[in-house]
């Protein structure tokens, strides 16, 4: 069984070259060797991104992207879907959190001068990014058709209609209707949920892709490519598997207890996060004690399958780096 596996494999690696592709722009890829903490949160922002994209998957498919319906179907995934307010809360707590990570990239990119020369494309799709997110956010924000999204999205279009000459149309358009309506809603839920994660995603390939063409950049302003061994790899640089995704495991853990705790104990913010209830209704379901079953039944095994799954990585790659068999690939 494990040769056919092997020979299909083979097959088709010797037609899409996989194993070189990953070794090359992931587990060999080579990175600098002095960075410090600031250069986690791109990985923090992958890691959110990937959580936003299967919990909005799990949402999409009890919500009703209605006039009438939308409002009731998010009280129906709180109160009556298995675990939805959990995926609910998943969501919009990471929604929170990946604007705080993003934020901090941005920030360490101007601290180290990230958008200099040669890494100006980098910075050029990472701000782009950035403005999709906030596009990405405001039409989420709207789906719940709450109180607040329904007056955050009136005042967000009426924006358009400031524009000279074309701002009444433009306003007439997106908003679908002369008045925030049904209409509205659908289409901001296929503009949510279909066209701007597909830029998303798009943009965040280009964003890797340009970075490691020119290279990370590290605290000392250093560039790396200058000194090259013989065989054209750069001397002050390790492979990114094992050492810096190790390294990123330890930040990830972290950022992981913080976003669990936010989520179960912290979901609304104070209502900065979302839109707290405004109507009475039994809490029962997202009591602290409920919590912290929830935390005991599925938090405590994930973890521990987590970490048989991380230890033999983790041995394995101790080895490997004693025997000094981490070879960096050519660039």
């Amino acid at each position: 069984m494990n040769q056919m596996f092997s020979n299909i494999f083979n097959w088709v690696n010797n037609r899409l070259p996989i194993v070189n592709t990953f070794e090359r722009h992931l587990s060999k890829h080579p990175v600098p060797k002095k960075v410090n903490f600031w250069y986690l949160f791109g990985a923090l922002a992958s890691v959110v991104l990937i959580i936003q994209i299967v919990s909005g998957i799990w949402l999409i498919m009890p919500y009703e992207n209605t006039e009438e319906g939308a409002f009731a179907s998010v009280e129906y995934i709180m109160r009556d879907v298995d675990y939805g307010w959990v995926i609910r809360y998943m969501h919009t707590t990471g929604a929170s959190l990946f604007f705080a990570v993003v934020y901090l990239h941005m920030f360490r990119g101007l601290l180290y001068g990230s958008y200099q020369k040669p890494r100006e494309l980098v910075w050029i799709f990472g701000c782009t990014i950035y403005l999709a997110m906030m596009a990405e956010g405001f039409l989420g924000y709207v789906l719940p058709y709450g109180q607040m999204s329904y007056w955050g999205a009136q005042v967000i279009i009426s924006l358009f209609g400031a524009i000279p000459y074309v701002g009444e149309s433009l306003e007439l358009w997106v908003r679908g209707d002369y008045y925030i309506s049904g209409i509205t809603v659908s289409r901001f839920f296929a503009l949510h949920v279909v066209a701007l994660p597909l830029v998303l995603i798009a943009l965040v390939f280009l964003h890797l892709v340009a970075l490691h063409e020119v290279g990370a950049g590290n605290p000392e302003g250093v560039d790396i490519e200058e000194h090259l061994d013989e065989d054209g790899i750069p001397l002050d640089s390790v492979p990114f598997f094992p050492y810096k995704v190790l390294n990123a495991l330890v930040g990830i853990g972290v950022f992981m207890t913080v976003f669990a705790i936010i989520m179960f104990f912290f979901p609304e913010g104070g209502g900065y996060f979302i839109e707290m209830a405004n109507f009475f209704f039994c809490k029962r379901q997202f009591s602290r004690a409920n919590c912290v079953s929830l935390l005991k039944k599925a938090g405590i095994p994930a973890i521990k399958a987590a970490s048989k799954l991380i230890k033999p990585i983790w041995i394995e790659a101790m080895k490997a780096v004693s025997r000094g068999r981490c070879i960096r690939p050519r660039p």
